[in-house]
């Protein structure tokens, strides 16, 4: 496949890009540590607590809390089910992976000739987000408003019709001896991506020039008529988000730990999705099959500073705050179409064979702050309690002096809203056995509590300690709903989703 670098694109595409858009961009802010199974059974509630690796990627004091070196490793199975509803039609399905989801070490060393006590360094890495998803929505979309806006058409008739980017005719017509592909893969380099989808649309016929012999002509319309449309929409991603946190922490006298966190995030998204439509409207095209592939990379950095007070021996205090993490990101996108248009007796998908190499772009996630409370009953058990408050709309693209970013970032401001997050957890010992328990819930990151709903979920954990090592098994699940538009231009008829996530997290922790 062809590698195309769009270097010349106009910036004014840029809005117009299916990956760079709001939905994207609350995805790579969403990042929580997976964790130790420990951590996961008091469904992360650990911000006062300490004494965990995954603890000290949500709280950089908590290394000072362990009293020699400790290291631990942690595996997890995800599984992800979601269940839709798409106008009549209803579906289900699943996506399951295992993989390594926490590593790291804490090396504690004593000081007895001054008010510092102890001080720590350790490295630990924690996968933040699991991209693994897949979901079908099928159905008939009844929405006729009498200008086909509930088909497929409307995608590329408002690429065509982009009143910001004018489509002359003549810059999405073959060339003599040109092929398909080749023209594709020319008009990205020189036009960019808007002319590329309206190039789709015309050369498929799914839109027609108001005037085909004027190449100046910025006028389309579309081959679909109006009535409704048979959807059958696939979504499948992979990928994930991980950070590796650089540690350093100290205890100052008997009651002070506090700690400092550099961190540095990578993420690896690849989406794909196909829509089949069919409609029986009588106009010349009445089968559109649309695929897309979106390929992100990306690397950040991020800071956390923290600390624990130990109020009395039995009661902790800890504040934390999460830096924006800053982003550069990198996207490749591939398109096929195929419609039943025939040409020359037979039917022509478009297969460009071209990978799309978009330039780099800055995303700034907004910075968290959290509050947590524990109290620790001696040997027996402990009880711990975290807030956390992180605003969304503070998101941005950058620059954010672009003209496009600027009207991204208002989208983002308008629709999304600060979200709270409460977690609770609890531990009781027998002997050699700690049964866990958690809960937790996350306020909607957008305004209207709809797009993305609140999420529900607990945990429940247990370990056992053989002295110097420790093995932790834990199970969670968290509920969510979505209402998610099929695209982000033309069609924006949304698919209801309910989402199940459910984890299995085996942890092996020891003393160095």
């Amino acid at each position: 496949m062809k590698k195309l670098n769009l270097l010349f694109i106009s910036i004014l595409s840029v809005s117009f890009l299916n990956a760079q858009n709001i939905t994207d961009a609350l995805r790579y802010s969403q990042n929580e540590i997976q964790g130790t199974a420990r951590y996961r059974a008091l469904s992360g509630a650990f911000g006062a607590l300490g004494g965990d690796m995954s603890a000290v990627s949500a709280n950089p004091a908590s290394s000072a809390i362990f009293n020699q070196s400790h290291a631990s490793f942690s595996a997890s199975n995800s599984n992800t089910r979601n269940d839709t509803r798409y106008f009549n039609g209803m579906g289900n399905s699943s996506a399951s992976n295992f993989d390594i989801s926490q590593g790291g070490a804490a090396f504690v060393f004593a000081s007895n000739k001054s008010l510092w006590k102890k001080f720590s360094f350790g490295i630990a890495y924690d996968k933040t987000n699991n991209f693994e998803d897949t979901w079908y929505a099928a159905g008939t979309n009844t929405n006729d408003d009498g200008n086909f806006s509930n088909s497929i058409a409307s995608y590329f008739y408002d690429y065509a019709n982009n009143p910001s980017i004018p489509v002359r005719l003549g810059d999405i017509s073959l060339l003599t001896n040109e092929t398909k592909n080749q023209a594709y893969a020319d008009i990205g380099s020189v036009f960019g991506n808007t002319h590329q989808q309206a190039f789709l649309g015309y050369q498929s016929f799914i839109l027609d020039a108001d005037d085909d012999n004027d190449d100046n002509n910025t006028s389309y319309y579309a081959n679909v008529g109006t009535g409704n449309f048979t959807h059958d929409y696939t979504y499948a991603s992979t990928g994930y988000n991980g950070k590796i946190a650089f540690n350093l922490a100290a205890q100052y006298n008997d009651n002070l730990y506090l700690g400092l966190n550099l961190n540095s995030h990578f993420l690896n998204y690849n989406k794909s999705t196909l829509l089949v439509e069919t409609n029986a409207n009588g106009e010349a095209i009445n089968f559109i099959e649309f695929e897309n592939n979106l390929s992100t990379t990306g690397s950040g950095f991020s800071f956390q500073l923290g600390g624990i007070i130990k109020v009395t021996n039995e009661f902790r205090i800890g504040l934390t705050y999460d830096s924006p993490i800053w982003y550069t990101i990198e996207e490749e996108t591939s398109q096929y179409l195929d419609t039943n248009a025939l040409i020359d007796g037979n039917y022509n998908p478009i297969n460009p064979q071209t990978t799309n190499v978009y330039p780099q772009y800055k995303l700034q996630t907004p910075g968290k702050f959290t509050g947590s409370l524990a109290y620790v009953f001696g040997t027996q058990g402990l009880l711990s309690f975290d807030y956390s408050r992180k605003d969304y709309s503070a998101t941005q693209f950058k620059p954010t002096n672009d003209p496009d970013f600027q009207v991204e970032n208002a989208n983002i401001s308008d629709k999304l809203d600060a979200a709270s997050t409460y977690r609770l957890g609890g531990e009781y010992k027998l002997q050699q056995f700690s049964f866990r328990g958690g809960y937790r819930f996350e306020e909607s990151p957008y305004k209207d509590g709809i797009t993305v709903g609140n999420l529900n979920g607990y945990s429940l954990g247990i370990g056992y300690n053989f002295g110097n090592t420790k093995l932790d098994l834990t199970y969670d699940q968290s509920k969510r709903t979505y209402e998610t538009p099929l695209y982000s231009v033309g069609l924006l008829e949304t698919v209801d989703i309910d989402r199940k996530n459910s984890n299995v997290i085996l942890s092996l922790s020891f003393n160095i």
